[in-house]
């Protein structure tokens, strides 16, 4: 296999991805015009995402973010079931 097959047949598959996104976003503009996007903070889990936003609301500026202004999210999601576990063994906090 040459240099040159190797390197076109690495490049293909985005090349691909690259041209059906772009028909995609060709398709919604025909039907629905400019779109404006911008970061979109989630507040109930703590994560930002790109998406298309209203033309009447600005998107989330990382600059502006207050880590205590949203709700914590539970990381290990178990607290029942280590409350549960503490009963049984005895271990009382």
């Amino acid at each position: 296999m040459t240099g040159q097959l190797l390197a076109i047949l690495l490049v293909l598959p985005f090349a691909l991805m690259f041209l059906y996104a772009g028909f995609h976003e060709f398709q919604r503009y025909k039907a629905e015009g400019r779109a404006k996007y911008g970061l979109v903070f989630n507040e109930e889990t703590g994560t930002t995402h790109v998406t298309g936003i209203p033309e009447h609301e600005d998107g989330y500026d990382p600059a502006e973010f207050d880590p205590g202004a949203f709700n914590e999210r539970d990381t290990d999601g178990d607290d029942a079931a280590e409350d549960a576990d503490d009963d049984k063994s005895g271990n009382r906090a």
